[in-house]
């Protein structure tokens, strides 16, 4: 290890190799540092981890893996004594584990108004983002409210997502149509725009938007044809800028702000709209349906004053990662086959929504995802992002004073073993910032751990393509200010943090950080 005495920039050598074999940093494949021939760092009996990321659904097969004593989706080698820490609580299955940060629960989300009401509702998406018109929408509650039915359609397996841009939205339209009628209320997500949004093949998000214009063209007329108001909505930006200011492919979300859509087939008047935020939606779809909108909710009907009826029924479609471009060259949705998207803005009633920073919970100017979307939709009112809580406990210092981390550190010190910190390499996403294992790591030489083990997840959406080496390089100079911390392996996004139950890919991530199977460099 002659090159750094904290192994980023060894790691950042394997990833140029990865690279040059075709591999981006969203998919690569698990590299492991070795000295003399053996892996360095391995997590073994006794150690103990801190999951150092922040959002929910793509942490938790990784979690189950490490936690759970009856996994057996796949074979591992399971640990013994390990003292297993998570930041943020991703499911309740994992609310007797230590948390940094427990979570503030939203009460009174739109799904449990309705269920109270005694609607009939149905939440469905495919599995790609079945979590978000579920456990975010409904104000991280991870079961039905009475009356509330949940279908999640597989989203596809074994292909890079580029390769099928209509993921499984034709499914999900069947399913749509064939619900319409059944329900009181009804809320899907496309997700097209933001999983195909978020790869670098211009010509596949050309055909996603074709195939979202197609979707809604079947399902928005069917519901209209069964008297459903419909609204059609985004959570935030994405597919719509197509580049970087350099001219690069751009796959990350922006901060642009979304149209929101609505249509009354019992009215064909325009509907008079304001502009907004996502934390309108939820009291626009119960103004449609003539229920009280709880004290908590502090958004406003998007619709006031519109006359709707007694009884009605409502159609919710949110287009993930579905922004308002620049109407250019530059904007997929603008030069992409969309005539009945096109349609909708020509001749329905429509408005703006915020859907970044401030107006969705976020620090100002950070771009919206899909978490925060979701919630703000769901809940009715701006709901404060974690990571804008970590981020103040980070610059006041209270995170290094965090009772779950001194914790793990006397684990350590007990049982003569090491520290390890599963870190995400970014500064800006969803998912985590690499500031939270630096403090974590400068907390523990404080208190006087001799190592502390870096176990790196590499970005690839947030991040600028090809960006993992010099982000390596940083975090090299980081830790050697800190004087403590080796980097010892690295594994894509891709493979760690699934989300649709491909245990066999997040089990190459664990194999390699528990026994160093690998890629192996030095």
């Amino acid at each position: 290890m002659s090159q750094s005495n904290h192994g980023g920039a060894q790691l950042a050598e394997a990833v140029k190799r990865a690279y040059a074999l075709g591999q981006d940093d969203y998919h690569l494949e698990p590299m492991v540092l070795t000295e003399n021939g053996a892996p360095v760092g391995r997590i073994q009996d006794n150690d103990a981890v801190i999951f150092c990321c922040r959002r929910g659904e793509r942490e938790i097969e990784l979690t189950e893996m490490f936690t759970d004593k009856d996994f057996n989706a796949v074979d591992i080698h399971k640990l013994n004594n390990l003292h297993f820490s998570i930041l943020t609580l991703y499911h309740d299955k994992f609310k007797n584990l230590p948390i940094a940060f427990a979570p503030e629960h939203v009460t009174q989300p739109l799904a449990q108004v309705l269920s109270e009401a005694g609607k009939t509702q149905l939440h469905c998406a495919e599995s790609e983002k079945f979590a978000h018109v579920t456990f975010f929408f409904n104000g991280g509650e991870n079961n039905p409210f009475p009356g509330e039915d949940d279908i999640c359609i597989p989203s596809p397996k074994g292909i890079d997502f580029d390769q099928q841009p209509e993921l499984s939205l034709p499914k999900v339209t069947d399913t749509l149509t064939e619900a319409l009628g059944k329900y009181d209320f009804i809320v899907t997500n496309f997700a097209n725009g933001d999983v195909i949004g978020h790869t670098q093949n211009t010509a596949a998000k050309l055909e996603a938007c074709a195939h979202v214009s197609r979707a809604l063209d079947k399902v928005v007329n069917d519901a209209l044809s069964k008297g459903y108001v419909v609204a059609v909505t985004a959570d935030h930006g994405n597919i719509e800028k197509l580049y970087t200011p350099a001219g690069k492919p751009d796959g990350a979300h922006t901060t642009n702000l979304v149209a929101f859509v609505m249509m009354d087939p019992a009215d064909p008047t325009p509907i008079k709209l304001h502009d907004g935020a996502l934390s309108d939606v939820a009291p626009t779809v119960l103004d449609v349906m003539g229920i009280p909108q709880p004290a908590v909710m502090t958004g406003k009907s998007l619709a006031e004053g519109h006359n709707w009826g007694k009884d009605r029924k409502m159609l919710l479609i949110i287009c993930d990662g579905w922004g308002l471009g620049s109407g250019d060259e530059g904007d997929a949705i603008h030069i992409s086959d969309t005539p009945y998207w096109d349609s909708l803005l020509a001749n329905q009633s429509w408005s703006k929504l915020h859907a970044s920073g401030e107006h969705v919970g976020l620090g100002a100017g950070k771009a919206g995802n899909s978490e925060a979307g979701h919630s703000n939709l769901g809940a009715g009112r701006c709901v404060m992002q974690d990571d804008v809580r970590l981020d103040a406990a980070v610059k006041d210092g209270s995170f290094q004073r965090n009772p779950v981390f001194l914790e793990a550190v006397d684990h350590v010190k007990k049982n003569g073993s090491s520290l390890h910190l599963l870190a995400y390499l970014t500064y800006k996403s969803s998912h985590g910032c690499i500031d939270y294992p630096l403090s974590i790591c400068q907390m523990a030489k404080e208190q006087g751990l001799p190592q502390v083990y870096f176990h790196i997840i590499f970005d690839g959406r947030s991040t600028e393509p090809g960006s993992a080496p010099t982000l390596l390089t940083e975090l090299d100079q980081r830790l050697d200010q800190i004087g403590l911390g080796l980097v010892v392996d690295g594994a894509g996004r891709g493979v760690v943090l699934d989300r649709d139950k491909n245990y066999d890919k997040v089990k190459r991530g664990y194999d390699a950080m528990v026994d160093g199977v690998g890629t192996l460099y030095s």
